[in-house]
């Protein structure tokens, strides 16, 4: 993966090196890659994207059912279309989503028995990955990395 710009690779000079903080961006994309593609493989076995497996993880938590724009506001990645998405899921009977009764403008999604029962498949084998994956790093260190990846996505620290 080759990322580094003319204008970087001028600034590096003879070296053939930018600047460290583009060396921590492509080691942390190159990270990123690595650690989703087991994820990816557990989620093809319930024939689900990473996205539509967040989606099912935050309904999971919301008992009462959100809206498609809080579902959007808590994703871990972005999705211009979750509309789209939410459609894939409900065919699926992994959602449903129904009028609210206090406002008929308000449409709630919930989670089924049926995208509660793929989390449920799913739980252990995504938990036994992110132990392999990290797990040997320790809590210190894991406690340290998720405080410089919060500084990293502007967190206060």
């Amino acid at each position: 993966m080759e990322l580094m710009t003319d204008a970087a690779q001028k600034r590096a000079g003879s070296r053939g090196r930018g600047s460290r903080e583009e060396a921590a961006y492509v080691t942390l994309v190159k990270t990123a890659d690595l650690l989703s593609r087991p994820l990816a493989q557990l989620l093809k076995g319930e024939d689900l994207s990473a996205t539509q497996y967040n989606v099912l993880r935050i309904l999971r938590g919301a008992h009462d059912g959100l809206t498609c724009g809080e579902i959007g506001s808590r994703m871990i990645t972005r999705d211009p279309d979750i509309t789209r998405l939410l459609d894939r899921l409900e065919t699926r009977k992994l959602i449903e989503r129904n009028r609210d009764s206090k406002d008929r403008r308000v449409v709630l999604t919930r989670i089924t028995a049926g995208g509660l029962e793929a989390l449920a498949r799913l739980d252990e084998p995504i938990q036994a990955m992110h132990r392999q994956q990290l797990g040997h790093l320790g809590r210190e260190r894991l406690k340290a990395l998720m405080e410089l990846l919060g500084l990293c996505a502007g967190e206060p620290g």
